[in-house]
């Protein structure tokens, strides 16, 4: 049994799998950057679109006369309203937020001057998070409702927890609507309230509705995460039968989504960050994701009527979350919008690994070091398996000037040499299986890891040490991959030869290709490879030595 050439297999599949996920995110990146020169698409018309040529969902016969553009030919203003974690913009026309800064997240490290901006409104991306009342008496059914505001502009004071921005609207028909936006300090939770007051002779039911509008540019908080699994861009939601359902752009585009559910919640998820609309859980709402003619993905809701008896007031309301992908924060708004820091399947195993991640950070306060200590804590609870694999890799290097006999011996039976490779095994008492098996036990931790700091928006522009100063993006000098590579070789030269030249030859190569694909990396991810090669080296080094040394003993 030639355990190197397994090996040699396994090292190809994995290489493999890495050339073809760096293909498709090649794909995916042109298609995207298609996408935001040409915004319109037509796709093809064997696929079902949204027939409307409005960006407002339609109800009861609801006449849609005008669209959601870039154009503002009836707009009469923007209002810009600051807290200590927000910088908005809101259109008066449709009261609508046209752009989103996260004052607490840069866009770029080295310019503290500019936020995150996650919402916007202009030639290069559209992103928006809109929200209405339609119906037979909606007053952005058959137009977007112009509103007006008291102040061009809202500015949370030091001495405030709140901020209320109030937009006022009076129908021809006598529904008078104040929509509320009420912002809070220290969080990127909005609260979207509509008062609805009716003075005419007869009811007026209207339907609220949110969603989050989106072009299919590309992600800008991916643009520097390099080589490896791809981040979620899409949308996302909640329901009975499934805690988290994604939908990318193009499952909205071929399958569009629809279903009713209580307490639920419907997102645009990118990498790091993310935008939710969060209708009153106490009501069940009507969830969707549809791509409108002129190629805009849209999440939403729409929430059960409302009706205003003459002479009387009403409230429908919902809250918007814009900011980051905080875990802790999010399980708090609405349940299982956690889940949206996509772990995929290993999750059940990311979770402990980034509880325990935070934990350590809690008593070193510095990322990197966390994820030193981290990986310490792994190695040291697989410690005995790790042990295991390097002792039966130990036992093999000691027996192959045997093996290599053998071979020799046996070169025109395979049958016989199999059976005499296989006598040797149980008389040196050695499990050929013994090195790979601990190795496969602990490929899941390793994956649920890989991801635990992919996904977590805590290490996106958290310094280190030196010149790491962003564990998010790669190593500018490349320090950190090359390290990997040399670990990599060193630990080459404490396994067994394979007995093949060729495969030798090749096997020779990988610490040289593994280091060409680490070099764009994340840096953390890239510190946690180095400290777990330098350990294991460490380790079979120690184990390699004192079976070497017991040799003439036995």
């Amino acid at each position: 049994m030639d355990i190197q050439r397994y090996a040699l297999i396994g090292a190809i599949a994995v290489l493999s799998w890495m050339l073809l996920t760096e293909w498709v995110i090649f794909k995916d990146k042109a298609t995207e950057q298609q996408a935001v020169m040409t915004p319109a698409f037509a796709p093809s018309e064997s696929v079902s679109l949204d027939n409307s040529s409005s960006d407002i969902p339609t109800i009861i016969e609801a006449s849609n006369e005008s669209s959601l553009g870039l154009s503002k030919a009836a707009n009469q203003g923007l209002i810009n309203v600051t807290t200590d974690t927000l910088v908005v913009t809101i259109d008066l026309q449709g009261g609508d937020i046209v752009y989103a800064g996260l004052r607490d997240y840069l866009a770029k490290i080295d310019d503290p001057s500019n936020p995150f901006v996650l919402l916007e409104q202009n030639a290069r991306r559209i992103y928006l998070a809109q929200s209405g009342l339609i119906g037979p008496d909606g007053i952005d059914s058959k137009a977007r409702a112009q509103y007006r505001s008291e102040e061009a502009s809202y500015v949370l004071e030091d001495n405030q927890d709140t901020l209320s921005v109030k937009l006022y609207h009076t129908a021809s028909a006598g529904l008078s609507v104040v929509k509320e936006f009420i912002f809070s300090r220290g969080t990127h939770l909005i609260d979207v309230n509509y008062q609805l007051s009716n003075s005419d002779v007869e009811s007026k039911t209207v339907y609220l509705f949110g969603q989050l509008k989106r072009d299919s540019s590309a992600d800008p908080s991916s643009e520097n995460s390099g080589m490896g699994l791809a981040p979620f861009l899409g949308a996302a939601t909640s329901n009975a039968d499934d805690r988290f359902k994604k939908f990318n752009f193009n499952d909205m585009l071929e399958e569009p989504y629809k279903a009713q559910t209580q307490g639920s919640w419907i997102a645009m998820i990118q990498h790091y960050f993310l935008s939710a609309w969060i209708p009153n859980p106490d009501k069940i709402h009507t969830y969707t994701t549809r791509v409108t003619k002129d190629g805009f993905n849209i999440a939403g809701f729409l929430s059960p009527a409302t009706v205003v008896a003459p002479g009387a007031t009403a409230t429908t309301s919902a809250q918007l979350y814009v900011g980051p992908k905080d875990q802790y924060t999010l399980e708090k708004i609405s349940p299982f919008l956690e889940l949206s820091v996509d772990y995929g399947w290993l999750w059940w195993i990311a979770q402990p690994l980034f509880w325990l991640l935070t934990k350590i950070h809690g008593l070193v306060g510095n990322w990197g070091v966390a994820i030193i200590l981290l990986t310490v804590l792994i190695k040291g609870a697989f410690f005995k398996l790790s042990a295991a694999s390097y002792r039966s890799m130990a036992n093999m290097r000691r027996v192959q000037p045997k093996m290599a006999d053998i071979r020799e011996q046996y070169a025109d039976d395979k049958q016989k040499q199999s059976q005499a490779m296989m006598e040797l095994y149980k008389k040196e008492k050695i499990n050929p299986m013994g090195g790979c098996l601990p190795i496969l036990v602990q490929m899941p931790v390793f994956i649920a890891l890989y991801w635990t700091l992919m996904e977590s928006v805590e290490l996106r522009h958290a310094p280190f040490a030196l010149w790491i100063n962003d564990l998010s993006v790669m190593d500018p000098y490349f320090v950190l991959p090359i390290l990997m590579g040399a670990s990599m070789w060193f630990m080459q030269k404490l396994n067994p030869p394979p007995p093949d030249p060729m495969q030798a030859k090749l096997m020779q190569w990988l610490p040289i290709v593994f280091t060409f694909f680490f070099l764009w990396f994340p840096a953390g991810l890239v510190l946690y490879w180095v400290v777990n090669n330098l350990l294991s080296m460490t380790q079979q080094y120690i184990i390699t030595k004192q079976i070497e040394n017991s040799a003439p003993q036995r």
